[in-house]
């Protein structure tokens, strides 16, 4: 029920997004889907590695614009995975040349996303606006909710309950990236490449949250990091569906040309011959 509860939200984002948009002649909306990586930036530095598997999946619409202002720009709500897989304990061994070596044993943390990127757009057109070539920058914000975890060495896992003091549920960031589609009639299928970096911090650093001793195994730090930001790459294949027929105005926009003024001058009959016979002499 609880899991539920969580899904929810996203279900009804999708419907109300589905709905709001009618059918105008700059607009698409589409959906998507893909697999990517995840990994943590943890400060103190730690030891991590990508955990990979992340899938994606979701909607997004676009509004194209007139050339003068580049490209388009959408929402675009998708639900999201993430992780991170981080290095708890070591054994060290010494090589030939005297060098400690270690060698790690990973904690894996997996957890889901509701992201919401509002997307900038520019792109060009090819091959008589058959291809889209495009790239993308975003503002991202994110709610974040269950998940599981486990242990590499020992094979211990379960269910990652959140908790409010130790846990942040929502987060921010930034997403840039690229792709290309494929225009047939009023559709366009692509490929797209996004890489998310997060700004906010999947957990409460130890300022906040700082008596882990109490937590139970879903916890591995001894300390909390100061700063505990999540990224993903992902990779995605694309649909989307445009409403109007004949194409955006983009294809066959021409601005107008300013037609240039050209400066007559009116010379009053009196004044201006006075000034001419003045010149003469």
């Amino acid at each position: 029920m609880n899991r539920i509860s969580h899904i929810l939200p996203f279900l009804t984002a999708v419907a109300l997004f589905a709905g709001i948009f009618t059918a105008q002649a700059q607009h698409t909306i589409g959906v998507f889907g893909g697999y990517g990586t995840a990994s943590a930036r943890f400060y103190p530095v730690q030891e991590t590695k990508m955990v990979f598997g992340r899938y994606n999946f979701g909607l997004s619409w676009r509004y194209y614009s007139l050339p003068r202002y580049v490209g388009a720009v959408g929402v675009d709500v998708e639900l999201l995975q993430r992780g991170f897989s981080y290095g708890y304990t070591y054994t060290t061994t010494t090589n030939e040349d005297g060098e400690e070596m270690r060698e790690y044993s990973f904690y894996t943390r997996r957890f889901n996303s509701i992201m919401v990127p509002i997307v900038w757009q520019p792109h060009v057109y090819m091959a008589r606006n058959h291809i889209r070539l495009y790239l993308e920058a975003a503002v991202t914000f994110s709610y974040n909710f269950s998940g599981d975890y486990a242990y590499e060495d020992t094979g211990a896992e379960g269910r990652y309950g959140m908790r409010s003091e130790r846990d942040n549920r929502f987060g921010y960031g930034l997403a840039g990236g690229g792709g290309f589609a494929l225009l047939f009639g009023r559709y366009e299928v692509g490929v797209r490449a996004r890489y998310y970096f997060g700004y906010s911090d999947i957990l409460r650093n130890m300022n906040r949250y700082y008596d882990n001793a109490t937590d139970g195994a879903e916890n591995p730090f001894a300390r909390t990091p100061l700063k505990s930001p999540i990224d993903n790459l992902a990779f995605s294949v694309t649909l989307a569906y445009r409403f109007n027929k004949e194409g955006f105005t983009s294809w066959t926009y021409k601005p107008h040309r300013r037609e240039k003024r050209k400066k007559e001058f009116k010379f009053s009959q009196k004044g201006d011959m006075v000034n001419i016979d003045a010149m003469r002499r």
